[in-house]
């Protein structure tokens, strides 16, 4: 029996039950006024005591709350806390942000993924300084008007900073309310009922604890696997817990396997034992970040032959395809890809950008200079560590 078949038929057991349906929840009825009191003090009780105590919670700067707000964004808390500190060190201000070169600030990201955050916040911080005179707008519709901030994003930020009644939905709260409700499908195939249970039960006078307790409930005890349920607040009105389905919600989505691309990635150097690097447009994946330059293995094709095809077609050069340097394994959202690395040796040619932004040559010292995506920062290491061919 399928998981989607045997939790159906859980929740729908629990309906002619009448003792379990009072004291449920769902995202397709209003919750009694007297649950819905009850789930916000026992909540906000619980984060007094047990909420993580984190540097963006100490401020009601809305910048430095939108700043932790994108960092956090598929992201672990212990991942971003460096970051932002640093951030703020580099980049005090909108303003200090909007005026920075595009290089500095995804050079200040390197290491976090997910590229495109940087860059939409960079474009966010002039288009407040343009429109909003340097100031995070404190109106709904105008925070998630501009880039890289949506719903979530821009109640998290209105929330905490300026104490809005605004509900939030991100990957923690739609576990935490998937089990609360039992829901009988995918987070993602409910958005719209997901939203409308957290809107009912956002605690109106406090929506800046309420929506940070929310987080942390599924952060520290409604996680992904074991969920904590003896010492959760919520445990008494959790449908979930009721049928003892929690360590089965939410309901996931079936997915096919990742597509896996083999790459030839050259590292080439010319007689003055410079290196060769690119720089990917700005659209697309990992947009204006540096680069060795190659691309994907065809059917049939070696990937010394796919490094000479590639190098030819991107940059107009002559090259000698040498030695193996390193193989790099590294997984994105949709996709796997394996870097096959070689030394080259530059022949004939002078390079040009027809499938990129820019080149450069550069020596090996300055390569640290250069925001690499985190697949290229083991290539440098290899650099580093091997001999450079003559």
């Amino acid at each position: 029996m399928s998981q989607h078949k045997r939790l159906g038929d859980a929740i729908a057991q629990s309906k002619e039950s009448s003792k379990i349906a009072q004291n449920s929840v769902s995202p397709w009825v209003n919750l009694p006024s007297f649950v819905v009191e009850e789930l916000q003090q026992t909540l906000l009780d619980w984060y007094v005591s047990q909420g993580r105590d984190l540097p963006w919670r100490r401020s009601q700067d809305p910048y430095a709350i939108w700043v932790s707000e994108i960092m956090l964004q598929q992201t672990q808390v212990k991942t971003v806390i460096p970051y932002y500190q640093r951030w703020l060190v580099q980049f005090p201000t909108i303003e200090a942000l909007a005026a920075a070169d595009q290089q500095q600030v995804l050079k200040a990201w390197e290491g976090l993924g997910y590229y495109a955050r940087a860059r939409n916040l960079h474009r966010a911080a002039a288009e407040i300084v343009k429109t909003h005179g340097g100031v995070f707008p404190a109106d709904l519709e105008a925070a998630m008007a501009l880039p890289g901030i949506g719903r979530t994003t821009a109640g998290g930020v209105l929330s905490a900073a300026f104490n809005l009644p605004l509900a939030i939905l991100d990957g923690n709260v739609k576990r935490v309310l998937a089990r609360l409700s039992a829901l009988d499908r995918p987070p993602n195939k409910a958005i719209k009922e997901l939203w409308r249970l957290s809107e009912e039960i956002l605690e109106p006078q406090n929506p800046r604890d309420f929506n940070q307790a929310l987080m942390d409930l599924g952060a520290i005890l409604c996680t992904r696997r074991h969920p904590n349920c003896v010492l959760c607040p919520w445990q008494r009105h959790c449908r979930a817990y009721n049928l003892n389905v929690q360590s089965e919600l939410p309901m996931s989505e079936s997915r096919a396997p990742l597509p896996h691309k083999q790459i030839g990635v050259a590292v080439i150097h010319n007689r003055q034992g410079q290196i060769l690097i690119d720089r990917r447009r700005q659209e697309g994946l990992l947009g204006g970040l540096w680069e060795f330059p190659g691309g994907k293995v065809e059917p049939g094709e070696t990937v010394q032959d796919c490094i000479r095809r590639e190098i030819k077609e991107e940059l107009g050069i002559e090259i000698e395809v040498g030695d193996r340097l390193i193989v790099v394994d590294h997984a994105y959202t949709h996709f796997r890809i394996t870097l096959n690395v070689y030394h080259c040796r530059h022949l004939s040619g002078e390079p040009q950008p027809l499938e990129c932004d820019q080149v450069r040559w550069v020596t090996l010292a300055e390569l640290d200079q250069y925001p690499f995506p985190k697949a290229n920062t083991r290539i440098i290491q290899a650099l580093k560590q091997s001999e450079i061919p003559t």
